[in-house]
């Protein structure tokens, strides 16, 4: 099946980033590496099946690296890639955006949403 051209850059970005899980993955990642164990724990509501799926796709794109520790039991941590940290302002003007939006400026969501204070 042919793919149809991309009209809008922005289609590209949510190419990559687009879904339910995505973003909520790569602001963990922002606040450093994490291991699959952890991530699954962090994101209530993901299967198993469904963040090792996003995982692989957002490796596929660049955007994480996978690190395979040649241990026992197997250690795999997960961490943004420069591309994948290049995102960063992009997630923070959504989570901006719909503070904004939403009318709710109570500290502890500024704080649970933004990454201004990780890369400060």
């Amino acid at each position: 099946m042919k793919r149809k051209e991309q009209q809008c850059p922005a289609e590209m970005t949510l190419d990559i980033i687009g879904g339910r899980w995505k973003v909520l993955i790569l602001w963990q990642l922002f606040q450093g590496e994490r291991r699959f164990s952890e991530l699954f724990r962090a994101l209530q509501g993901i299967t198993q099946k469904m963040l090792t799926q996003q995982l692989r796709e957002l490796e596929r794109d660049g955007i994480v690296h996978r690190q395979v520790y040649p241990q026992i039991p197997p250690k795999v941590e997960y961490s943004l890639t420069p591309l994948g940290d290049s995102l960063r302002p992009v997630i923070d003007a959504m989570c901006e955006w719909g503070l904004k939006h939403r009318g709710d400026t109570r500290t502890q969501a500024v704080h649970q949403c933004l990454f201004t204070d990780s890369k400060r």
